[in-house]
């Protein structure tokens, strides 16, 4: 230090530690902090040619790095020489980092002509005789930092291997449990949305038609239906939150991921280290999967047709952005490869994919027409049905089923629309009391304006959910009606036309042999063994 000075700028730098317990709620000061102040403002009453510049203090922050708001401005005045001592109560509050204590209490600060001063463990930089005591203590904290990096890490994985939910925020169509934090339970809104998008996929819809169609409903993506139910989930955007849409990834992340069967599988990243917090991927093999954790959203069977579904599946036609019926299910008998479709000026066909570009490597080169197939394949599933089928079992099912399905349906969309509601009110609450700040002069004329703007796209957001519910609710309430008279029932008898959901609950694979003498072999695989 410069012994001419009479005075000295004094900077006191405070930390909480995220670990520390002390404080009833996130708005009070902690008696930790307290006792920090009082020590380090009793210690420069004392000394007389210290003076009290600025105070610094991180609450709720871990000593490792410099992720601290309050300690990159100390640094920063240090470097700009506001400061000629740094005072804390030991040099663990500082950093626990060694590599941090040796960049700056033992060169940056030498360099910037700044003093540390520690008072609980005497670390005084004035005091070229305790430096190998500062280091072994910055040892000491590097070890305590590594020890509890590795017992947090042990403490994850134990929960996880217990199948308790250590993620602090629900999967869409989850809610966290407010009995148990470690648990999840179904939100019955956002769970009818995913069960809509494995019915949606099922039927033969890509990602994008499926995330389309829930953008043209006015359905709100993930991230905006959690923000409306109040979760401060902070999500990485160059858009407004409520301008956040469903897109083709977060519909392929639902109709993959096994919490939806009621399985937990955790562990999938982590970091580097406890230094390092660059996130990883570790191997399948090293996940954490448990089953049966909570209740299952869809049923296996549902689940399993869609995987399936997704490893058959060609890439969707791109005017309509729908898969056709017979994707991935036909293949040449010859050669064994896919038959793929084609288009004329009439007709679609389907023709062995190992004959185009004028390579000729299969003997089966006549293409079959799309319809005639079509045509061929609900005849012959009609058949197993009247072998099989049992009228008094199926009224039965569909009888208790569809009505339980239906009125379940409609609560659900009733309870949305009531949340939605519920949200316009708020925003007209807060219209209000913007207006009354203005007249007041709390905020501008400018500001209002602003805010005005964004709540007319509020407003206008929630008018158009609105609507869509109520024409949703309308659909279901008529079909609810219908499907309680009997005669409706003689349509599950028999299949007048063919879609994608019906090829996938009977149809493995179709095989399309070559024209010999006028005749054709089309062989089925059935997915039932007694077909």
């Amino acid at each position: 230090m410069n012994k001419e000075k009479k005075y000295y700028k004094v900077g006191i730098y405070l930390r909480l530690s995220n670990e520390d317990k002390d404080k009833i709620s996130k708005d009070e000061t902690s008696e930790s902090i307290k006792n920090q102040r009082n020590m380090l403002i009793d210690y420069i009453n004392k000394h007389s040619e210290l003076i009290l510049t600025q105070e610094y203090c991180d609450e709720d922050l871990s000593g490792a790095g410099t992720f601290r708001p309050e300690f990159e401005r100390l640094i920063k005045d240090c470097e700009n020489h506001k400061l000629d001592i740094v005072l804390c109560k030991s040099q663990s509050r500082f950093s626990r980092d060694m590599e941090i204590v040796e960049r700056y209490i033992n060169n940056k600060f030498k360099e910037w002509n700044v003093r540390f001063i520690g008072l609980a463990d005497n670390a005084d930089t004035a005091n070229t005789g305790n430096k190998k005591s500062r280091q072994i203590n910055g040892l000491v904290n590097e070890w305590f930092l590594e020890d509890v990096s590795n017992n947090i890490r042990s403490a994850f994985n134990a929960k996880m291997k217990n199948g308790e939910f250590i993620s602090p925020f629900a999967p869409f169509g989850f809610e966290i449990s407010k009995k148990n934090n470690n648990k999840l339970i179904i939100d019955p809104i956002a769970s009818e949305i995913v069960k809509e998008i494995f019915n949606l996929y099922l039927n033969g819809f890509g990602f994008t038609k499926i995330a389309k169609y829930l953008n043209d409903k006015n359905i709100p993506s993930p991230s905006l239906y959690k923000y409306q139910k109040g979760c401060k989930l902070n999500i990485i955007s160059n858009r407004p939150r409520e301008q956040i849409k469903w897109n083709a990834g977060a519909i392929k992340r639902i109709l993959t991921n096994e919490i939806y069967l009621g399985n937990l599988v955790q562990g999938k990243r982590t970091t580097i280290s406890y230094k390092n917090h660059k996130i990883i991927n570790k191997p399948e093999d090293k996940w954490i999967r448990r089953e049966n954790m909570h209740e299952a959203i869809i049923d296996k069977e549902t689940f399993t047709k869609v995987q399936i579904a997704l490893k058959e599946r060609t890439k969707p036609m791109k005017v309509k952005g729908i898969v056709h019926n017979f994707s991935g299910k036909v293949f040449c008998e010859e050669c064994g490869c896919y038959m793929r479709k084609k288009n004329s000026s009439k007709y679609e066909y389907l023709v062995c994919s190992n004959n185009k570009d004028d390579y000729n490597d299969c003997i089966n080169k006549s293409s079959i027409r799309y319809d005639v197939l079509e045509k061929i394949i609900l005849d012959e599933i009609n058949k197993k049905i009247r072998k099989y089928f049992d009228e008094k079992l199926l009224i039965l099912e569909r009888k208790n089923n569809k009505n339980s399905n239906l009125l379940n349906k409609i609560k659900i969309l009733e309870s949305q629309k009531q949340n939605v509601e519920n949200q316009l009110k708020k925003i007209k609450k807060y219209f209000k009391k913007i207006y009354e700040d203005k007249v007041d002069g709390i905020i501008t004329k400018k500001q209002f304006k602003n805010l005005i703007e964004e709540y007319n796209k509020n407003e206008i957001i929630y008018n158009k959910q609105i609507k869509s519910i109520k024409n949703e609710l309308n659909f279901y309430q008529k079909k609810e009606n219908i499907i309680k008279k009997p005669k409706d029932f003689h349509k599950y008898q028999e299949f007048k036309k063919l879609n994608r959901i019906i090829i996938e609950d009977f149809i493995e694979k179709i095989y399309i042999g070559k024209i010999n003498n006028n005749i054709r072999n089309i062989q089925i695989k059935w997915k039932f063994n007694k077909f």
